[in-house]
């Protein structure tokens, strides 16, 4: 049964686990194509799910075979691609391409360009399927703008306090106040739209947007026209030279090495061993498993002993390696087994 799926997936050995899923992964991008395939050729034939009293494809998806609308959504571009480059169910097939990729490609492939653009896009990350459509189909620069959101009441039955009053309407065909429906929450975006160009749009509350007037006042030599972006620019450079001193010793003028001075008695890693690793592992972590695998975070990140300082290891230039969190601990499990947070609970 299906409630014994975990069960089961929790039984296998470690090597056993990773290959399970290994093979479960590619079982489901093959299928995954096939459907898109079959899609396809349905896409051909409207009249087969319209004698069916289904008066799309979408509709079909959704209603018929289950699917979310953004799953319905994704698998029916990739089909309509299909159509036009049958070469993309191979690499959906061999997970070169996603669905998602393939339907962010779909509106700039042409006869013309397709095999060289499918063929970049192969095994790139969104960013850069993103940075390629920007090359593709690169747009005008996005005109500055600051605006203010609207200001919304919550709704009674979801609001922890009772609402005040509202206040009388004025004469007139408009009323005094207009409760207006919430926009739906936004993640902040970073988009490229030409090469070497990007938006960049977020919220900031009114704190933040009383500064910005300020240095659009104080900057008006410097920056005629107030532009936030040109503002945002310089803010960001202080900014990450201020946290690249304070985390990584970065600097202009190093402090030179104290003949003498003995790393092995302290924890605390100097400044010149924190520069000489984020320079030698690029400011990513520097874990390398057997199969020549390198991990590519870069958020998180933590200054590693290779020779543990439990066990002497001095917080040297040669001895310290940038690790993530993850791979910190990992390495520590390694030398002194896992860690038992829990000593006198038997479960854990």
């Amino acid at each position: 049964m299906n409630t014994n799926m975990f069960a089961l997936a929790s039984g296998l050995s470690d090597h056993d686990l990773l290959t399970r899923i290994a093979t479960l992964a590619g079982n489901e991008r093959a299928v995954s194509a096939e459907l898109v395939a079959h899609l396809a050729a349905l896409d051909a034939r409207p009249s087969v799910y319209a004698a069916r009293g289904h008066g799309s494809l979408f509709g079909y998806c959704t209603q018929v075979l289950r699917l979310s609308e953004d799953a319905a959504c994704n698998r029916i571009d990739a089909a309509r691609v299909a159509r036009r480059f049958p070469m993309v169910l191979d690499l959906l097939a061999s997970g070169a391409l996603s669905l998602a990729t393939v339907r962010l490609l779909r509106p700039h492939l042409t006869e013309e360009n397709h095999l060289a653009v499918l063929t970049r896009a192969s095994g790139r990350s969104r960013q850069d399927v993103l940075e390629l459509i920007a090359e593709l189909a690169p747009r005008p620069d996005v005109a500055p703008s600051v605006r203010k959101l609207p200001t919304t009441l919550p709704p009674p039955d979801r609001a922890p306090w009772s609402l005040p009053p509202l206040p009388t309407a004025a004469p007139g065909p408009e009323p005094a106040l207009s409760i207006l429906t919430p926009p739906p929450a936004q993640r902040p975006v970073v988009e490229p739209t030409s090469p070497e160009r990007y938006r960049v749009q977020f919220t900031i509350g009114k704190p933040s947007h009383d500064k910005l007037r300020r240095l659009q006042a104080l900057l008006r030599r410097e920056i005629p026209n107030g532009d936030p972006g040109a503002i945002f620019d310089r803010a960001v450079a202080l900014l990450l030279e201020q946290v690249e001193k304070t985390k990584l010793g970065i600097t202009t003028k190093p402090r030179p090495i104290r003949p003498g001075t003995d790393k092995s008695r302290s924890r605390h890693v100097p400044n010149d061993s924190k520069r000489v690793a984020w320079r030698q592992d690029g400011g990513q972590c520097g874990f390398v498993a057997p199969s020549g695998q390198r991990c590519t975070e870069r958020a998180f990140l933590e200054f590693h002993h290779v020779e543990p300082y439990a066990r002497g290891g001095p917080a040297t230039s040669e001895n310290i390696a940038l690790r993530c969190r993850r791979h910190n601990q990992y390495e520590a499990e390694r030398v002194f087994g896992p860690r038992n947070l829990f000593p006198d609970d038997p479960v854990r």
